[in-house]
């Protein structure tokens, strides 16, 4: 066998053909969103890096930890 077909189907019915024929190169190539979606990705995982970073400090999780504890004790009371 073969690893690709000699000829396409005309019409391709099973999801395995409709993938195969699908022309990805076209679109990524001719299409705005897909260069900004990579360009917005690149921009703002530093972003969310930094973000992630102070919001998971030692000191940032135990001043929440003693938030939390004081609406405990308010609420049991």
């Amino acid at each position: 066998m073969s690893d690709a077909p000699g000829r396409p189907m005309k019409y391709p019915y099973t999801f395995t053909a409709k993938i195969a024929q699908f022309p990805l190169k076209f679109y990524i190539q001719n299409q705005w969103i897909w260069r900004y979606w990579f360009i917005g990705i690149a921009v703002a995982s530093p972003v969310f890096y930094k973000i992630h970073k102070m919001a998971n400090s030692p000191e940032n999780v135990s001043k929440w930890a003693e938030i939390r504890k004081k609406e405990a004790a308010e609420h049991h009371h």
